[in-house]
């Protein structure tokens, strides 16, 4: 049951998502677009409390225990941004908006952008663990199951960090970050 509520939850924020965007750059009711955005935090209300109800009536920590807390990690790491990013490209798209910029390869502004995107990460994962451990203690049967993912994630924030620390060693200059002209020959 709760494999169908995690997965229900998962199409939920992304029909809320795009709903909330054709309201209100299709549709152009801005406020009625708002709304179905700030439902979208709604859906891991419901995942948690479907968790924390599974684990109530006697549940064992599981794999599926940990899903719902990674997804919930990962919605309250990056689901503002995502919110932002999805907002930016419909904007362009369908409102006139002007174009989302990426930052530049090997510009300052990049390699913030990835350490940025790092510290979301290390929060999704200190929200998602941190829940994992909260329904292992709820349970009163140790937490070791619903751990078992942790260890695999942190592997993966580890090699993340990594990568989006390597950014900041591009050995960019304020006058390497200026945009590049065509010299006339």
């Amino acid at each position: 049951m709760l494999l169908a509520v995690i997965a229900a939850c998962e199409i939920g924020f992304w029909v809320l998502l795009a709903a909330g965007m054709t309201t209100r750059y299709l549709f152009r009711l801005p406020k009625a677009g708002m709304v179905l955005l700030m439902m979208v935090p709604l859906v891991d209300v419901v995942m948690l409390v479907a968790s924390v109800i599974d684990i109530h009536r006697g549940g064992e920590p599981s794999a599926k225990h940990s899903l719902a807390a990674i997804f919930i990690g990962v919605s309250v790491g990056f689901g503002h941004q995502t919110l932002k990013w999805a907002d930016g490209w419909a904007a362009y798209k369908f409102a006139d908006g002007p174009r989302p910029v990426k930052p530049r390869k090997g510009s300052r502004e990049k390699a913030r952008h990835e350490r940025a995107g790092w510290f979301r990460h290390l929060l999704a994962y200190v929200v998602g663990v941190g829940i994992m451990i909260a329904l292992g203690l709820l349970s009163g049967k140790g937490y070791d199951a619903a751990l078992g993912p942790a260890w695999g994630w942190t592997v993966v924030l580890g090699i993340d960090a990594i990568v989006s620390f390597s950014y900041s060693f591009d050995g960019d200059s304020e006058e390497d970050s200026a945009p590049k002209q065509k010299q006339v020959a």
